[in-house]
C-alpha cells in the first residue's frame, strides 16, 4: 500500500498565460503557492481473486475487468500511462473539487506519485539528489500535464500540475526555451516573511461548484481577443515578484485587485453579479485587493486584507465559509509505504 499527499494551491498572479497556445509566442510567468489542505490518494495491489481486475473508489464506487471500463477519465489514464494493472485506488480530500484549488491536477500528481513509486519504487532513492528531486518533480507535472491536456483532451493550463508537484510559494516561467517549457524558481521569503504574508490573507468559499473545464475551454477560444490583457497580466508578475522580494506585501495586495478587473474581463464566465457583490463588499470594509481562485464562476474567492481589518470582514461575509490556511512548502509527497 502507498498513499501520497498532495498540496492544492492559491494562484496569484499570471493565470491563463500559462496556456500553451500564449506561452509558446510571448512567454508566460505565475505566481503560486501551496496551502496545507490537501488531497489523499491511496494505492495498492489488488489481489487476483477478485471478481473484478481494477476498483476506484471515490465520490462513486467503480469495479471493472478491464481498464478501458474505468469511468474516470483520470484514473483511466494514468494507468494506462503508466500500465499500471490489478490496482485498487482510494481518493479523498480536505476540500470539494471544482472549487478553483487546482483540486484536479493535485489528484492527477498524486495518483502518478502512488503508480510510479509502485511501479519502481528506487525510483525515489535514485533521484533523492537535489538536481535528482527537481527531475522527479518534473517528471511527475510533465506526466499529469500530459494526462489532463493530451490523454483526458482537458482545456486549461499548466500551473496546477507544477504547483502541487513542486509545492512552496513560487516563481514559475513558461515558454519554448525551457526543457519541459517551464522552470520553477522559489520565492526566497524565510519563515518570519511568509507568515506575515500569509497572515493578511483570507479566503471565503462561494458554495459554488463548477466545472473549470468548461471556463478554461471558453477562455481557451477567446485567446486571440484577449491576448493584449493577458501580455499586461502577464507583465503584472514580474512586479508581484518584486513586491514579494521586497516585503511590500500590501502593495503586493493592492495589485491583486488590478489583475482580478483585468481577469474578469477575459469572458463573461468567470465572474457573476454575486460574486461582484461579495468582492465589492470586501473592498468596502479594507481590503487591499483579492480575486476568485481558478477558472471562476465559483468556488473559493481570496482576498489581501490586514488583521485589524479581518473581524469587519468575518461579518460581512458571515453568510460565507471562511478556509483558514497556511502556505505548504513541500509539494506531493509520499506518506506510507508498505508492500
Amino acid at each position: 500500500m502507498i498513499i501520497s499527499k498532495t498540496p492544492f494551491r492559491i494562484s496569484f498572479f499570471g493565470g491563463g498565460t500559462d496556456f500553451a497556445d500564449f506561452y509558446n509566442e510571448y512567454g508566460g510567468r505565475v505566481i503560486s503557492t501551496t496551502i496545507d489542505k490537501y488531497c489523499y490518494v491511496n494505492v495498492r495491489p489488488l489481489p487476483e481473486f477478485f471478481e473484478y481486475k481494477d476498483e476506484i473508489i471515490y465520490s462513486k464506487i467503480e469495479q471493472v475487468k478491464d481498464i478501458e471500463e474505468i469511468n474516470h477519465p483520470m484514473v483511466r489514464n494514468c494507468l494506462k500511462l503508466l500500465d499500471v494493472k490489478n490496482i485498487k485506488v482510494y481518493y479523498d480530500a480536505d476540500l470539494p473539487a471544482r472549487t478553483g484549488l487546482g483540486t484536479s491536477s493535485s489528484f492527477a500528481v498524486g495518483l502518478l506519485n502512488c503508480l510510479l513509486r509502485l511501479k519502481n519504487d528506487n525510483i525515489f532513492r535514485e533521484l533523492n539528489t537535489p538536481n535528482g528531486m527537481y527531475k522527479y518533480k518534473t517528471k511527475l507535472a510533465d506526466d499529469a500535464i500530459y494526462v489532463e491536456r493530451e490523454m483526458c483532451k482537458e482545456a486549461g493550463g499548466i500551473q496546477d500540475q507544477i504547483a502541487a508537484s513542486f509545492g512552496n510559494l513560487n516563481i514559475v516561467y513558461m515558454g519554448k526555451e525551457f526543457t519541459s517549457s517551464y522552470n520553477v524558481k522559489n520565492i526566497p521569503l524565510n519563515y518570519e516573511e511568509k507568515s506575515k504574508f500569509n497572515e493578511n490573507l483570507m479566503m471565503f468559499f462561494t458554495g459554488i461548484s463548477r466545472n473549470s473545464f468548461e471556463i478554461q475551454n471558453k477562455t481557451q477560444v477567446q485567446l486571440g481577443s484577449n491576448i493584449n490583457k493577458l501580455i499586461e497580466m502577464n507583465k503584472l508578475v514580474d512586479t508581484a515578484y518584486d513586491y514579494l522580494l521586497s516585503k511590500d506585501f500590501d502593495e503586493f495586495g493592492k495589485l491583486l485587485d488590478y489583475t482580478w478587473k483585468l481577469k474578469r474581463g477575459l469572458n463573461n464566465s468567470i465572474s457573476n453579479d454575486f460574486i461582484d457583490e461579495i468582492y465589492s463588499e470586501a473592498m468596502n470594509v479594507g481590503a487591499l485587493g483579492g480575486k476568485l481562485l481558478g477558472a471562476g464562476g465559483g468556488g473559493f474567492m481570496l482576498f489581501y486584507i490586514r488583521k485589524e481589518y479581518q473581524d469587519k470582514l468575518r461579518g460581512k461575509l458571515k453568510k460565507l465559509l471562511e478556509i483558514p490556511f497556511k502556505f505548504d512548502e513541500e509539494g506531493t509527497k509520499i506518506i506510507y509505504r508498505t508492500l
